[in-house]
Protein backbone atom coordinates (compact mmCIF):
# COMPACT_ATOMS: atom_id res chain seq x y z
CA UNK A 1 0.00 0.00 0.00
CA UNK A 2 1.32 3.36 -0.97
CA UNK A 3 1.42 6.12 1.69
CA UNK A 4 0.43 9.44 0.19
CA UNK A 5 2.67 11.59 1.63
CA UNK A 6 0.65 15.13 2.33
CA UNK A 7 1.98 18.80 1.39
CA UNK A 8 3.58 20.68 3.78
CA UNK A 9 2.20 23.60 5.36
CA UNK A 10 3.92 26.81 5.35
CA UNK A 11 3.10 29.09 7.85
CA UNK A 12 2.29 32.88 6.85
CA UNK A 13 2.93 35.72 9.27
CA UNK A 14 -0.22 36.64 11.19
CA UNK A 15 -2.15 39.34 9.78
CA UNK A 16 -1.68 41.19 13.29
CA UNK A 17 2.12 40.60 13.08
CA UNK A 18 1.71 42.22 9.64
CA UNK A 19 0.36 45.46 10.74
CA UNK A 20 2.53 44.98 13.69
CA UNK A 21 5.04 45.49 11.41
CA UNK A 22 3.84 48.20 8.93
CA UNK A 23 2.71 50.53 12.08
CA UNK A 24 6.32 50.04 13.78
CA UNK A 25 8.33 50.38 10.60
CA UNK A 26 6.38 53.94 10.34
CA UNK A 27 6.84 54.67 14.34
CA UNK A 28 10.64 54.28 14.06
CA UNK A 29 10.80 56.12 10.67
CA UNK A 30 9.69 59.29 12.17
CA UNK A 31 6.96 59.24 9.90
CA UNK A 32 4.14 60.17 12.62
CA UNK A 33 3.65 63.69 13.88
CA UNK A 34 2.77 63.72 17.12
CA UNK A 35 -0.68 65.28 16.60
CA UNK A 36 -1.96 62.29 14.17
CA UNK A 37 -4.42 59.94 14.96
CA UNK A 38 -4.18 56.27 14.12
CA UNK A 39 -7.89 55.31 13.66
CA UNK A 40 -8.68 51.56 13.37
CA UNK A 41 -10.70 51.49 10.09
CA UNK A 42 -8.48 53.80 8.46
CA UNK A 43 -5.22 51.27 9.13
CA UNK A 44 -7.15 48.25 7.83
CA UNK A 45 -8.72 49.56 5.13
CA UNK A 46 -5.12 50.32 4.04
CA UNK A 47 -3.81 46.96 4.69
CA UNK A 48 -6.89 45.32 3.06
CA UNK A 49 -7.50 43.83 6.36
CA UNK A 50 -10.09 43.27 8.93
CA UNK A 51 -9.79 45.82 12.14
CA UNK A 52 -9.30 42.78 14.70
CA UNK A 53 -5.70 42.45 13.55
CA UNK A 54 -4.82 45.93 13.53
CA UNK A 55 -6.76 46.27 16.67
CA UNK A 56 -3.87 43.97 18.14
CA UNK A 57 -1.07 45.29 16.58
CA UNK A 58 -2.28 48.57 18.12
CA UNK A 59 -2.72 47.14 21.26
CA UNK A 60 0.55 45.41 21.40
CA UNK A 61 2.27 48.94 20.33
CA UNK A 62 0.42 50.75 23.41
CA UNK A 63 1.49 47.87 25.74
CA UNK A 64 5.19 48.72 24.41
CA UNK A 65 5.03 52.31 24.97
CA UNK A 66 5.30 53.55 21.57
CA UNK A 67 1.12 54.45 21.43
CA UNK A 68 -1.09 56.07 23.82
CA UNK A 69 -4.82 55.16 23.15
CA UNK A 70 -7.19 58.39 22.93
CA UNK A 71 -11.09 58.62 22.24
CA UNK A 72 -10.34 59.36 18.54
CA UNK A 73 -7.57 56.71 18.02
CA UNK A 74 -4.32 56.15 18.95
CA UNK A 75 -1.28 58.49 18.81
CA UNK A 76 2.69 58.99 19.37
CA UNK A 77 2.81 59.65 23.29
CA UNK A 78 3.99 63.39 23.83
CA UNK A 79 6.73 62.89 26.39
CA UNK A 80 7.53 65.72 29.33
CA UNK A 81 11.03 66.62 29.51
CA UNK A 82 10.98 63.96 32.88
CA UNK A 83 9.92 61.41 30.79
CA UNK A 84 12.86 61.86 28.11
CA UNK A 85 15.17 62.01 31.13
CA UNK A 86 14.20 58.94 32.83
CA UNK A 87 14.74 57.16 29.21
CA UNK A 88 18.09 58.72 28.97
CA UNK A 89 19.14 57.00 32.44
CA UNK A 90 17.66 53.49 31.35
CA UNK A 91 19.79 53.71 28.49
CA UNK A 92 23.19 55.15 30.44
CA UNK A 93 22.20 51.66 32.36
CA UNK A 94 21.60 49.32 29.36
CA UNK A 95 23.43 50.07 26.45
CA UNK A 96 27.27 50.47 27.77
CA UNK A 97 26.79 46.96 28.97
CA UNK A 98 25.11 45.63 25.76
CA UNK A 99 27.82 47.36 23.57
CA UNK A 100 30.70 45.72 25.43
CA UNK A 101 28.36 42.09 25.18
CA UNK A 102 28.33 43.33 21.46
CA UNK A 103 32.04 43.80 21.16
CA UNK A 104 32.65 40.35 22.75
CA UNK A 105 30.63 37.91 19.86
CA UNK A 106 30.43 40.52 17.19
CA UNK A 107 30.54 38.78 13.63
CA UNK A 108 32.42 39.84 10.61
CA UNK A 109 29.43 40.12 8.82
CA UNK A 110 27.85 42.31 11.85
CA UNK A 111 30.88 44.78 11.85
CA UNK A 112 30.26 45.23 7.46
CA UNK A 113 26.74 46.32 8.65
CA UNK A 114 28.09 48.58 11.18
CA UNK A 115 30.07 50.07 8.48
CA UNK A 116 27.58 50.54 5.92
CA UNK A 117 25.68 52.22 8.50
CA UNK A 118 28.54 54.35 9.35
CA UNK A 119 29.23 55.12 5.48
CA UNK A 120 25.71 56.50 5.28
CA UNK A 121 25.78 58.29 8.59
CA UNK A 122 28.68 60.43 6.54
CA UNK A 123 27.19 60.55 3.07
CA UNK A 124 23.92 62.18 5.06
CA UNK A 125 25.74 64.85 7.36
CA UNK A 126 27.62 65.60 3.78
CA UNK A 127 24.63 66.08 1.91
CA UNK A 128 23.46 68.00 4.94
CA UNK A 129 20.72 65.75 5.17
CA UNK A 130 19.32 65.86 9.00
CA UNK A 131 16.48 63.01 7.68
CA UNK A 132 18.88 60.48 6.04
CA UNK A 133 21.22 61.09 9.18
CA UNK A 134 18.04 60.18 11.24
CA UNK A 135 17.94 56.89 9.02
CA UNK A 136 21.84 56.37 9.37
CA UNK A 137 21.39 56.51 13.74
CA UNK A 138 18.87 53.48 13.74
CA UNK A 139 20.90 51.31 10.89
CA UNK A 140 24.03 51.95 13.37
CA UNK A 141 21.49 51.45 16.43
CA UNK A 142 20.39 48.41 14.88
CA UNK A 143 23.62 47.06 13.08
CA UNK A 144 25.37 46.90 16.63
CA UNK A 145 22.81 45.64 18.38
CA UNK A 146 22.36 42.37 16.08
CA UNK A 147 25.25 41.54 17.59
CA UNK A 148 23.88 41.28 21.31
CA UNK A 149 23.21 37.90 22.25
CA UNK A 150 20.61 39.10 24.92
CA UNK A 151 17.30 39.44 22.91
CA UNK A 152 15.63 41.09 25.64
CA UNK A 153 18.48 43.65 26.26
CA UNK A 154 18.60 44.21 22.83
CA UNK A 155 14.71 44.64 22.38
CA UNK A 156 14.68 46.74 25.30
CA UNK A 157 17.21 49.34 24.28
CA UNK A 158 15.17 49.59 20.90
CA UNK A 159 12.54 50.40 22.49
CA UNK A 160 13.65 52.60 24.58
CA UNK A 161 15.44 54.76 22.14
CA UNK A 162 11.97 54.58 19.05
CA UNK A 163 10.75 56.45 22.28
CA UNK A 164 13.21 59.57 22.22
CA UNK A 165 13.37 59.39 18.43
CA UNK A 166 11.90 62.74 17.74
CA UNK A 167 14.66 63.97 19.96
CA UNK A 168 17.14 62.26 17.96
CA UNK A 169 15.44 63.90 14.66
CA UNK A 170 16.02 67.53 16.17
CA UNK A 171 19.52 67.24 17.33
CA UNK A 172 20.91 65.51 14.58
CA UNK A 173 19.72 68.91 11.70
CA UNK A 174 22.80 70.26 13.61
CA UNK A 175 25.86 70.07 11.53
CA UNK A 176 28.09 69.99 14.79
CA UNK A 177 25.93 67.59 16.59
CA UNK A 178 26.21 65.25 13.53
CA UNK A 179 30.08 65.42 13.42
CA UNK A 180 30.05 64.39 17.22
CA UNK A 181 27.74 61.62 16.36
CA UNK A 182 29.51 60.63 13.90
CA UNK A 183 33.26 60.57 15.73
CA UNK A 184 31.29 58.67 18.51
CA UNK A 185 30.40 55.55 15.41
CA UNK A 186 33.87 55.76 14.34
CA UNK A 187 35.30 54.87 17.71
CA UNK A 188 32.70 52.29 18.89
CA UNK A 189 33.44 50.96 15.30
CA UNK A 190 36.73 50.26 16.15
CA UNK A 191 36.56 49.46 19.98
CA UNK A 192 34.13 46.44 17.42
CA UNK A 193 36.76 45.44 15.04
CA UNK A 194 39.40 44.85 17.96
CA UNK A 195 36.38 43.10 20.40
CA UNK A 196 37.60 45.62 23.18
CA UNK A 197 34.29 45.16 25.50
CA UNK A 198 36.19 47.95 27.77
CA UNK A 199 36.68 50.45 25.12
CA UNK A 200 32.71 49.65 23.63
CA UNK A 201 31.73 50.16 26.97
CA UNK A 202 33.45 53.68 27.44
CA UNK A 203 32.48 54.97 23.82
CA UNK A 204 29.09 54.00 24.21
CA UNK A 205 28.77 55.71 27.63
CA UNK A 206 29.91 58.87 26.13
CA UNK A 207 27.62 58.20 23.07
CA UNK A 208 24.47 58.44 25.39
CA UNK A 209 25.50 60.84 27.63
CA UNK A 210 26.13 63.43 24.74
CA UNK A 211 23.27 62.50 23.66
CA UNK A 212 20.93 63.74 27.10
CA UNK A 213 23.37 67.25 26.92
CA UNK A 214 21.98 67.47 23.71
CA UNK A 215 18.56 66.88 24.37
CA UNK A 216 18.91 69.47 27.75
CA UNK A 217 20.64 72.06 25.44
CA UNK A 218 17.66 71.69 22.77
CA UNK A 219 14.81 72.10 25.89
CA UNK A 220 16.30 74.97 27.23
CA UNK A 221 16.80 76.56 23.61
CA UNK A 222 12.72 76.01 22.80
CA UNK A 223 11.80 77.32 26.76
CA UNK A 224 13.63 80.19 25.71
CA UNK A 225 12.36 81.11 22.12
Amino acid sequence: MQVREETPVIAQPSLSAAAYDYLLARLRGGLLGSSERLVEADIANHLGVSRVPVRQALLQLVAEGYLVSTPRGYKVPTLSSQDVEDVFELRLLLEPRAAALAARDITATQLQQVDAALAEARRAHDMNDASGAFGASRQFRDAWLAAVRNTRLASGIARYADQVALVRRMTLGDFQRRLTVIAGYQELRNAFARQDSVAAHDAMLRMVIAAQRDFAETARSAEQS
